[in-house]
């Protein structure tokens, strides 16, 4: 443990960011990058990064529901391998329930449709962050 660590949601239009405290403790939803071309993309989440003084990199892996690989799984994995250079470990986290946690949530506590679409992203990449980390800490 030490260091605090950037969660990721890839997808195709956007990527949601959250970040946890340095003791591994909370996950917080952060921002979301509008998805354009892979090198600004790239640049925007490096100087994230480093301005948060992040130590690791979580990903959401979004499995089937039998744990088997998907399209969207595949896309994760290669945007992990495409950012490794970033010189921070990175870990592939299950995240097959994330989008649809954050969004019951959300419905549940009467959250406007817009303003749903608008913190899905990173409400996931925070569920995911806390998911790993509880997963980490608690080796769950």
């Amino acid at each position: 443990m030490g260091g605090r660590l950037a969660g990721l949601d890839v997808g195709t239009k956007t990527i949601g960011i959250a970040l946890c405290d340095a003791q591994w403790t909370i996950a917080t939803a952060a921002e979301t990058i509008g998805r354009t071309k892979f090198g600004k993309d790239k640049a925007k989440l490096e100087a994230l990064l480093a301005a948060q003084l992040c130590k690791g990199i979580v990903i959401g892996l979004p499995l089937n529901m039998d744990g088997s690989e998907s399209p969207r799984s595949q896309a994760s994995r290669a945007f992990a391998r495409n950012i490794a250079d970033v010189g921070l470990p990175i870990l592939l986290w299950d995240e097959r329930w994330s989008t649809q946690a954050v969004t019951r949530a959300m419905i549940d506590a009467d959250t406007s449709r817009a303003r749903r679409a608008e913190l899905v992203d990173k409400l996931a990449a925070s569920y995911i962050l806390q998911g790993a980390i509880d997963g980490l800490t608690m080796g769950g």
